[in-house]
């Protein structure tokens, strides 16, 4: 069995991580660590693992465990890995953004892969160190990565996406309040969403002349959970050959899959799926793409990548799950 430790254990993307976690054939759940829940059963936080998982939450770790999940907030990931040491056994998977990019990829000698399997697959199967990618990155990638592998994204890229409640964390503020966000919609972040340096730095790999403009703008939505892209650059084939383009790119995808049907979240809200659709209207043409935030978008994914790098089959641990939200 893998031995698996989950850092950050209180939050969403963690709930949902153990989550799978307690239901796969081939891990065990070692420690769940949170310094401001330490002694708390993890069932007092993540009150739907009543009867499931009989565990609490600690404030100090195995050093030995086979898999270490780090589920923190973004920039804090580099702060626990330069407190706390694992045996060089030790594989880890960071849901936040701080080895995402080039630049930020190696620390203390570990080179973190980027963990999207349907772009760095056979990197992945060979990795010891994932970042996995944002949620916006990932849905947002998965639109566009066909036709950049093409070298055909040859204009400037327009971008509205929407995300549920869960992808602001558990932590209150202005904007996450119930009586704030219910019956209620908003952008922030407009053209500066930090997801957008990985996703031109994925884009720039498969299409190295790719010299256009991202433009992105990230809304919140007054749902828990889910992510809708909608994305439209200049095309002058047809649809027909654009989802040729993204048919043949994604064949050997195991949860992304190209739809004839216009889309709608609760498609997605719930599985490690990305659904992707294609549309032309005059020039241009129109890509929608779904998933769900916390999954394929967070602890999915992640457990997508662990499923690689212990070379299990891809899917195993990741059929549909009982969720709180």
């Amino acid at each position: 069995m893998i031995k698996v430790g989950v850092i950050g254990g209180a939050g969403y993307t963690a709930g949902e991580l153990i989550r799978l976690l307690i239901n796969h054939p081939e891990t065990v759940i070692d420690f769940v660590f949170s310094t401001s829940n330490a002694g708390n059963k993890i069932s007092k936080v993540h009150q739907d693992l009543v009867g499931s998982l009989d565990l609490k939450f600690t404030d100090t770790v195995n050093p030995d465990v086979d898999v270490l999940f780090l589920c923190l907030g973004h920039g804090n990931s580099v702060k626990f890995l330069e407190a706390n040491t694992f045996s060089n056994n030790t594989k880890i998977i960071d849901l936040g953004n701080d080895f995402r990019l080039e630049v930020d990829k190696t620390f203390k000698g570990k080179t973190f892969v980027y963990g999207l399997p349907e772009l760095n697959k056979e990197a992945i199967v060979k990795a010891n160190y994932i970042a996995n990618p944002g949620c916006f990155a990932t849905a947002i990638q998965l639109g566009l990565l066909p036709l950049a592998n093409a070298g055909l994204i040859n204009k400037d890229v327009h971008i509205n996406a929407v995300t549920g409640a869960t992808g602001a964390g558990t932590s209150l503020s202005a904007t996450t309040h119930y009586t704030w966000r219910d019956n209620n919609f908003s952008y922030y972040k407009p053209f500066t969403h930090q997801h957008l340096g990985e996703i031109n730095q994925s884009v720039n790999q498969l299409q190295s002349s790719f010299n256009s403009e991202i433009i992105f703008m990230p809304n919140r939505g007054n749902f828990s959970r889910g992510i809708f892209a909608t994305i439209y650059t200049d095309f002058e084939g047809t649809v027909e050959e654009a989802k040729d383009i993204y048919k043949s790119f994604y064949k050997d995808a195991k949860y992304t899959f190209v739809s004839d049907d216009f889309l709608h979240m609760k498609q997605v809200v719930n599985t490690n799926k990305c659904l992707v659709h294609l549309h032309k209207h005059e020039g241009k043409l129109l890509i929608t793409s779904v998933i769900d935030n916390l999954l394929k978008g967070a602890s999915g994914q992640a457990v997508q990548n662990m499923n690689l790098m212990f070379g299990l089959e891809e899917t195993t641990g990741l059929g549909l799950k009982a969720t709180y939200f």
